[in-house]
């Protein structure tokens, strides 16, 4: 059912949620296509001038690989918070991980005013298990002072041998002191789909979109319609909460599980005539049974392309919170050192030509998630989005000013919203079923025990 795409991976797995292309072709400079111009070249000879005065005269013997790659890197995360340099050894990782395992603690993490900072901890891994919450700052490992560290820095020291410890120092909204926790590393095997009989509704949860994904949500779908029967089925609920992205391939071919035809998503680069679009083939495989979609505000990327697809052609209603916002597409592009460079290299659109970058997906029925006592003050009451990163890729339309104002030292925590559904997006997902106020939601909407209007979807795409 997956048609024959070019070869697609996704970032680093402990890295932020992104939907990442991997480019084959050599990254070369010719001298005939952007030359640059001699202000520029005179620029590059500083960089040259400034790199033999370190060398020489600095207090220590620098390491020369360590001071290209903190160069290479600060050019790139000066771009937007998704581009990066990789090393050697960070490539190599990032290539393993797309297989579904590796050695870690199971966070989602991205880089926020100078620290590392947690988008949500990945389902039944040690950071889970630890109490680690989506928005905690991590300032310090083993002591060390994060600031400073460029993402992939932090990342492989959080790495390391299966069994060992390392030591996080958190700082937490509506903490007062700084908690550390002290977590053993392990594999993280990463499966990503999850599935569940709730009576008659088949219940399918996506935790990302690794190279299993659509694998196992054609096996869920098979199993869950044998276990509760074909003509007994409601249909289907499809959780994508707290899911951070991954595998365009795997996006496209999720979606196109549920549709019959039509467009799924484009990308657009800076060229505009450069569009690619992806469409979906016949076959669903749900049947045309009823499909709901929950998202909160750790749906991210690879899951909004879900979500906004199945949204636009009716195929499902979608219920929550407003979804993370990333809509750009990164492209691992590989060097001759064998390193790599994750590149923004292109916006993506849902099928009614909608950029959700530093947006988000508003659900068409919007349920608060209760946080239970315990959480209430330690949970953090803003949540970081797409347009609270500094640096961030501008929405299409956003004002200087706007983007002026997500650059200074308050976070845009959207309290000016006009209605609760566009300010509200915890990532919370409660671990018992019978406290997930979402979930419980969409089970009674789909067996009809409540009514709305946004519900039940066409089963047909326009």
């Amino acid at each position: 059912m997956i048609r024959k795409l070019s070869l697609l991976l996704i970032g680093a797995l402990m890295g932020a949620g992104l939907v990442v292309t991997l480019s084959v072709a050599s990254w070369e400079a010719t001298g005939t296509a952007n030359a640059a111009s001699s202000d520029t070249y005179r620029q590059l000879n500083l960089f040259g001038d400034v790199f033999e005065r370190v060398r020489r005269e600095y207090v220590e013997i620098p390491d020369d690989d360590k001071l290209i790659a903190s160069a290479l890197n600060g050019m790139l995360t000066s771009l937007d918070p998704h581009s990066s340099y990789m090393s050697p050894d960070s490539f190599e990782d990032m290539t393993v991980e797309t297989q579904g395992e590796f050695g870690g603690l199971g966070i989602q993490v991205t880089m926020d005013k100078g620290v590392v900072k947690v988008i949500s901890p990945m389902d039944d891994t040690p950071a889970h298990a630890a109490g680690i919450l989506a928005d905690d700052y991590i300032t310090h490992l083993d002591g060390k002072p994060v600031r400073g560290m460029s993402l992939s820095e932090a990342v492989d020291q959080m790495r390391g041998r299966v069994g060992t410890k390392i030591k996080l120092t958190i700082v937490r909204e509506n903490v007062e002191k700084p908690i550390e926790v002290e977590i053993t590393r392990e594999i993280i095997k990463l499966t990503s789909v999850k599935f569940k009989a709730q009576g008659d509704v088949g219940y399918i949860r996506i935790t990302q979109f690794n190279g299993q994904a659509f694998a196992g949500l054609t096996d869920a779908i098979g199993k869950l319609e044998e276990e509760i029967g074909e003509d007994k089925i409601k249909g289907y609920i499809l959780d994508l909460r707290s899911n951070p992205g991954g595998q365009l391939d795997q996006s496209i071919a999720v979606a196109d599980t549920f549709l019959d035809q039509g467009e799924i998503v484009s990308t657009r680069g800076r060229n505009k005539e450069e569009v690619k679009r992806y469409y979906s083939r016949a076959g669903d495989l749900a049947k045309g049974h009823p499909v709901i979609v929950l998202i909160n505000g750790g749906s991210a990327s690879a899951s909004e392309i879900v979500a906004g697809a199945l949204a636009d052609h009716h195929r499902a209603t979608l219920i929550g919170s407003k979804s993370f916002g990333k809509g750009s597409v990164q492209t691992i592009i590989p060097l001759s050192n064998n390193g790599a460079i994750r590149l923004t290299t292109a916006r993506y659109y849902t099928p009614s030509g909608t950029s959700i970058q530093a947006k988000g997906i508003v659900p068409d029925i919007f349920v608060k998630q209760e946080l239970p006592d315990d959480l209430k003050d330690k949970f953090p009451q803003t949540t970081t989005t797409e347009a609270t990163l500094k640096g961030h890729l501008e929405a299409e339309g956003e004002s200087e000013t706007a983007t002026d104002a997500l650059l200074g030292e308050e976070e845009d925590t959207g309290e000016e919203a006009k209605d609760e559904k566009e300010a509200y997006s915890p990532s919370y997902v409660p671990v018992e079923a019978e406290k997930d106020t979402q979930l419980q939601f969409a089970l009674e909407l789909m067996r009809g025990e409540i009514t709305n209007e946004a519900f039940p979807p066409k089963g047909e795409t326009e």
